[in-house]
């Protein structure tokens, strides 16, 4: 299913769920890796929202993507190896499988806000809908991504990138440059916004 569909899958039944939260500015304690089944009960938060049989990775994509406002009805907290969703009445945490590591970034040019976990739910970033390009490099010289990109409604955009390598992140835009290191180990931050663009 390609991720214009997914997303479109998903708009409807999400409306139809609880209230949120706000970005995770700061790490919390670690949280439990068990994880529960993506296939869930009939009354599920997955079944309510429409993410039922959706890996984690297709859940990331679908919520981050979402054209919706935000907050979104369900607010979905990105972690190393798994995706904490909640509706305000119940919590679910779905697995991201493979050695990829979501990273969502947000430049911006007068207003930001302090973020470590990319919460697909709530994150709202100053830039949406624009035109930007995208390196990530790691420190040993790779280049994982060299991309022209759209920011999605939300202000940001993401990439999967290995697992536990450190580098730098480079965004242009108009003429104006934004730099910021970051890390894909177990505790890296999945959320970037510290991008101001000059």
């Amino acid at each position: 299913m390609t991720s214009r569909r997914l997303v479109a899958t998903v708009a409807l039944p999400l409306f139809f769920v609880g209230t949120l939260t706000a970005c995770t500015a700061t790490p919390e304690a670690a949280q439990p890796t068990s994880t529960q089944s993506v296939a869930a009960a009939p009354d599920s938060l997955l079944a309510t929202a429409g993410l039922e049989g959706k890996s984690g990775r297709e859940i990331v994509e679908a919520l981050d993507q979402l054209s919706s406002p935000r907050p979104l009805p369900v607010m979905g907290s990105v972690r190393y190896d798994h995706v904490i969703l909640s509706d305000g009445k119940g919590e679910e945490t779905v697995p991201i499988d493979g050695d990829e590591f979501y990273i969502s970034i947000a430049p911006y040019e007068t207003a930001t806000h302090d973020c470590y976990f990319h919460n697909v739910g709530t994150c709202q970033g100053e830039l949406s809908g624009e035109d930007i390009h995208v390196t990530i490099t790691t420190d040993s010289g790779e280049v994982l991504v060299d991309d022209d990109t759209t920011t999605y409604a939300n202000g940001f955009v993401g990439f999967w990138i290995p697992k536990d390598v450190t580098g730098t992140i480079v965004v242009t835009k108009d003429g104006k440059t934004a730099e910021s290191p970051f890390s894909s180990d177990p505790e890296g931050a999945t959320c970037v916004t510290t991008l101001p663009l000059a």
